[in-house]
Order: C-alpha cells, then sequence, then structure tokens
C-alpha cells in the first residue's frame, strides 16, 4: 500500500525481532539517477532495485512533469525512464514543494532545454539546509541565476568547465555538480568533495552513460565535458542508512536480523560505535548478521561527513543510547534542527539533556507507548525504533515523513516478529 501523508503507524514493543530482511535500494543513490538520466536525449534507461518510497514517486513525477516517460514497476523495483521528449524547464511547485531533490534536476534541463525553473523549493525541515551552493557551483560553470520570492530561473547560457570548490563536501552538490559538469564543455574540478558511498555510485552510473569522471572517493574530481550521454542499465547499490535503521532495530530489541544486500564497509564509524555499545555484525557475502544480547554500553558521537558518522543515524542512535546503561553524549554537526527528537522521547520516558550543540542521554529507561510526532524522516525512523522497545503502544505519525525514505517498514518489521501496522490516522 501506499502510505499517505494521514497514517500513522502503531508499534507495540516487547518482542526481539528475528529473521532476514531485504534491504532496499540507496534512495540517496536512487534520486541521483532518476535525474542523471534525463541527460540522455534519447533511448531507454533502466535502474534495478529503485526503492518503492514516497522521495522516489515524486523524482518520477517531476521527470513526468518535464516531458520524460517513466514506468515504475514497483513490485519488481525496476523502473525505466525515456527522456527523449523532455518538453518542459518547469518543476511545478505542488511537486517540487514537498520534494527537495528538485534540484537535481536543473542539470539535466539545462543542458537539454537551456534552462531550468524551480517553482517551490521543499523537503525536510532542517534547519539551515540551503541549496545556495548548488547554483552557486551551476553559475561557475557559465549560467545565470536569476532568485524571485520562491521561483529561482536558471538559464544555461554558454557552459563551460570551471574549478569549484565545496565548503563543505555535500553529496548532494557533488552529485549535482558532477552531473552539471559532465556535459559542459572543457575540464571541470570538483574541490573537497564528498565521499559518500553513493557518490560513487552515481559516478559509476553516469560513466556508464558516457561520462568522463575521475577522482571519486578521493575528495578531488575530475570531469571531462562529453557532447552526449547515452541510456545505460544500472543496479542501485543497497541503502545503507536503512541497513543501519534495522541492525538498531536488532539492537535496541535483543534480537538476531539477518540483512540482505547490507555493506558493512558503507556504515562508516556508525558500525564501529554500534559495535562499541555491544552490537555483534558478522559478513557472510551479501548477508550481514547483527545481533545483540548483552546489555547495552553508553556511546559518544558526533555527526560528520563520511566516513564519519552519519548524521542520518544520529536520531536513531540517540533512541538506542535510551536503552544503554550509562551517560551518552552525541553532538550535531551538521544540520541544526535535528534535535526535534528529544522532546518526542521525552514524552516516552527518556531522560535527555540539550546543551548547547550537544546532547545528554541519560540511560537505561523504561520507555512507555505514546502519541508522537515525526517532524522528519530520521526522527520518524528513530520513534518506531522506541516504539518496538517501549511497553504498551507507541503512535508515530505523520507517517508518511518515514515512508518518504524506507519502503514497506510496517511490512517488513511486522515479517521479524515486531507488532507494527500502518493506519489512516482520523
Amino acid at each position: 500500500m501506499t502510505v499517505g501523508p494521514e497514517t500513522c503507524y502503531r508499534v507495540r514493543g516487547g518482542a526481539p525481532l528475528q529473521g532476514t530482511v531485504f534491504v532496499q535500494g540507496a534512495k540517496n543513490a536512487a534520486l541521483k539517477m532518476i535525474a542523471a538520466s534525463l541527460l540522455a536525449a534519447e533511448g531507454r534507461t533502466v535502474l534495478r532495485n529503485v526503492p518503492p518510497i514516497e522521495d522516489v514517486r515524486r523524482a518520477v513525477e517531476l521527470a513526468q512533469a518535464v516531458g520524460a516517460v517513466v514506468k515504475f514497476h514497483e513490485a519488481e523495483r525496476i523502473l525505466v525512464v525515456d527522456a527523449s521528449g523532455l518538453n518542459s524547464p518547469v518543476l511545478p511547485a505542488e511537486i517540487a514543494r514537498r520534494f527537495r531533490g528538485s534540484v537535481l534536476f536543473v542539470p539535466a534541463l539545462l543542458h537539454r532545454l537551456g534552462e531550468a525553473v524551480i517553482e517551490g523549493v521543499g523537503g525536510c525541515n532542517l534547519g539551515s539546509r540551503n541549496l545556495d551552493f548548488h547554483y552557486r557551483g551551476f553559475a561557475r560553470l557559465g549560467a545565470t541565476v536569476d532568485e524571485a520570492g520562491d521561483k529561482i530561473s536558471i538559464k544555461a547560457g554558454k557552459m563551460q568547465g570551471a574549478h569549484l570548490y565545496l565548503d563543505t563536501p555535500s553529496h548532494t552538490g557533488t552529485e549535482n555538480l558532477i552531473m552539471a559538469a559532465s556535459m559542459a564543455p572543457g575540464t571541470t574540478v570538483i574541490d573537497n568533495a564528498a565521499l559518500e558511498p553513493e557518490v560513487l555510485d552515481v559516478i559509476e552510473f553516469l560513466g556508464k552513460m558516457g561520462a568522463q569522471i575521475s577522482g571519486g572517493g578521493t575528495g578531488f574530481i575530475t570531469v571531462r565535458g562529453v557532447g552526449k550521454l547515452t541510456p545505460t542499465e544500472h543496479t542501485v547499490m543497497a541503502d545503507r542508512i536503512d541497513a543501519a535503521a534495522f541492525a538498531m532495530a536488532a539492537a535496541i530489541t535483543g534480537g538476531e536480523l539477518s540483512l540482505v544486500g547490507a555493506n558493512i564497509d558503507h556504515f562508516g564509524v556508525a558500525r564501529w560505535k554500534l559495535e562499541q555499545m555491544g552490537v555483534e555484525f558478522a559478513s557472510n557475502g551479501a548477508v550481514l548478521q547483527v545481533r545483540r544480547d548483552r546489555p547495552l554500553r553508553p556511546i559518544n558521537v558526533i555527526t560528520s561527513p563520511y566516513p564519519g558518522f552519519a548524521t542520518d543515524l544520529q536520531s536513531p542512535i540517540m533512541t538506542l543510547s535510551c536503552q544503554a546503561d550509562g551517560m551518552s553524549y552525541i553532538r550535531e554537526t551538521i544540520y541544526d534542527s535535528r534535535y526535534t527528537l528529544v522532546g518526542e522521547l521525552a514524552k516516552m520516558g527518556a531522560k535527555i539533556d540539550v546543551d548547547g550543540d550537544k546532547v545528554v542521554v541519560h540511560g537505561p529507561r523504561s520507555l512507555r507507548g505514546t502519541k508522537v510526532e515525526a517532524h522528519d524522516l530520521r526522527t520518524g525512523i528513530a520513534l518506531v525504533l522506541a516504539g518496538l522497545c517501549a511497553e504498551g503502544e507507541t503512535v508515530v505519525s505523520p507517517g508518511y515523513l518515514i515512508d518518504r525514505g524506507h519502503a514497506d517498514i510496517a511490512g517488513r518489521l511486522s515479517a521479524l516478529g515486531a507488532d507494527i501496522t500502518a493506519e489512516e490516522s482520523g
């Protein structure tokens, strides 16, 4: 079922999770590939292992709005894009407001139609997470950027390679500028580029399309512009955030799970932090086994760009640390509105102090089910985790925010023994 904005998740805790779960394809790779596929002026691109999540559905709607023919076979996780009929440079507000990834479609529109217009910029509410560096990068490549109200117009002009420097190694910024540079004549160098595994997957995908990109994973990427990109086939890598969320579900319930498709090497520092807490990992080919059968130990976490501790896992590990034996310290350095979870966990009985830019979690605390609010995707999944170990029933809403990043979370958790349902909230 497609869980819409008026839904909630009901979770009744208590059962240790057991069994096998399939990790979905990476949201943060698939969205970029859907946008990049529009760079091909003829033929059809086939993407496999595409997660059936709300953000992907929004990306499909955007691609269709600008004239691409897109077929998403959700059951098979296969997406087919024919962008030969691209005909509109306008990314409409009703979709763009709900989907921050709209800016990813700008490079294809610039190269194919000569301009791009974004009517509204949306996504997660995460404080001053602005997109200036995308637009500054487009301008450095020769585009002109004009902002009026909540509408941004970008004209390609005479685009050409340039030296680009990112103030912070944003992975969305890195991928977007790689896409823009891939068909800009001359050579582009992107300095302080992001190192995430998803960036490397997107580079591999663009390489199959004919792009000339080197230096992925070094922080210093060189792109030599080509005149044409062609369709290709590609299998999207597994989602390391989805995998880590299930690993934490095993940890918080004291269970044992087999994660099919998960790659422990993609966890970065999160792997070592979870092991310090007492979570055990064992890799067996394409299967990652996770279990926790001892008391959880407290943790110190500072979020930082990959391979550091992922900001997307900060909320889930805050929930997990509520069950650790002692005080845990968590410091968020990437986004400035990522402590909204504190108040929701407090409603469930957690004891957490916000001290400037860090939080101190006092554990272990027994959590009690109640009604809580998901402020964004990551607090949403963190509250589902809290519900899995809480006494009684936890109601997490709106469900839509969780569905933006995790496919069929109720179905996959139920198959592992969790008591969770998605319902319309009236």
